[in-house]
């Protein structure tokens, strides 16, 4: 994603042509494929409130296997079989990773209880994921991206695609481990089946932060592909420069808006996963549509100016419906990060990333490679 184009083959470059030739009909299309999904994990369970108590957890402890399955393993083992069947049996194996992970979750905030996570209201004494266990998830999930794409896979990707995957899912949780131990502050309640953990940060703190590295992610290696970074030819200065921008950048933003301009946290974390949910419409779903139209630095203007509108609307959209319900359990705001980034991000990189935007390609490949010929 982030390869400068002089370093990919010639056959990698003619079919990304007959690609991004048929943008942006086949991100419209892929709309049709990805929104229905959203939509399902956003109200699936009857209600906005429980959806977000039980899929939010859930999803959120997926997502890192979901990166190493697309990004680590190339779509293995989904990648042995035909279309259609991989991207199903890679979402099979993503979800029973994340309720595994989510096991795991559970135990390290509390013990384990399977009415605990699939019960939206599973009361005293069940240790509910929801939202005790959410930063433990984020935390693993940025560090994911952090490895993937800030440090470009490396040193892992020396190793073979499966460990190299097995070992980044691995750091990334003990990652985690180490900021919940250490940083996290869970003042749970007597009898609510979680334990107690003193910690610096609360969890909408340490969530707060972690959606805005997120979006800073997005922007620079998605939505910029890798701009101004991958001109470099110094893979440690890369490497280096790239930490340094997201997590100066990530705390900048945070004191900007949080202590300068006095934005309440669950606002700030809100319109940062509508920023993110944007950024992969953007740069996966409708990946240069403005490339052959524009010079490169047109395109990285209109593309980050179409990301932030895209991201505001999406945000304001989703919090004028939910500020309308009742909420007892969780929040509007909360609701909105999940759509953004659970419920629609999910769906945009399972569409383009695992499914490969099956079944579209079938459609477009003959006329595709036609037209970039």
């Amino acid at each position: 994603m982030t390869t400068p184009a002089h370093r990919h083959t010639p056959e990698f470059l003619e079919a990304e042509r007959a690609r991004l030739a048929s943008q942006p009909g086949l991100g419209l299309a892929g709309l049709l494929m990805v929104l229905p999904i959203a939509v399902l994990l956003a109200v699936g369970l009857g209600d906005a409130e429980d959806s977000v108590v039980v899929f939010s957890p859930l999803i959120t402890f997926a997502l890192p296997a979901l990166a190493m399955i697309a990004f680590w393993w190339e779509d293995w083992p989904g990648s042995s079989l035909r279309p259609g069947w991989s991207g199903l049996i890679d979402a099979l194996l993503v979800a029973a990773a994340g309720i595994a992970l989510a096991v795991i979750g559970q135990i390290v905030v509390g013990h384990f209880d399977v009415q605990g996570i699939f019960d939206p209201d599973p009361g005293p004494g069940h240790a509910s994921l929801f939202p005790a266990a959410l930063p433990l998830g984020l935390t693993a999930f940025t560090a994911m991206l952090q490895l993937t794409l800030v440090w470009e896979g490396w040193p892992l990707k020396c190793l073979p695609r499966l460990l190299a995957g097995l070992m980044a899912l691995s750091i990334s949780w003990g990652i985690a481990l180490l900021v919940h131990y250490l940083a996290y502050s869970l003042p749970a309640e007597p009898g609510s089946g979680l334990n107690v953990q003193e910690g610096s940060f609360s969890g909408e703190d340490i969530s707060v932060l972690l959606a805005l590295c997120g979006s800073w992610q997005v922007w620079i290696f998605l939505v910029w592909r890798g701009w101004p970074l991958h001109g470099l030819p110094s893979r440690w200065l890369r490497i280096v420069l790239g930490n340094v921008l997201v997590v100066t950048g990530t705390v900048l933003v945070y004191f900007l808006l949080s202590e300068a301009a006095g934005m309440k946290k669950p606002v700030i974390l809100a319109g940062a996963a509508g920023f993110s949910s944007a950024g992969l419409v953007i740069g996966m779903l409708f990946e240069g549509t403005f490339r052959s139209r524009l010079s490169r630095s047109q395109e990285r203007v209109v593309t980050l100016a179409v990301t932030a509108v895209l991201g505001i609307v999406l945000s304001v959209i989703l919090y004028a419906y939910a500020r309308n319900l009742t909420w007892l359990k969780a929040t509007a705001e909360a609701w909105v990060g999940h759509v953004c980034v659970n419920a629609l991000g999910l769906a945009v990189i399972l569409h383009v990333a695992v499914f490969h935007r099956w079944p579209l390609d079938d459609k477009t490949t003959t006329p595709d490679k036609s037209a970039a010929r």
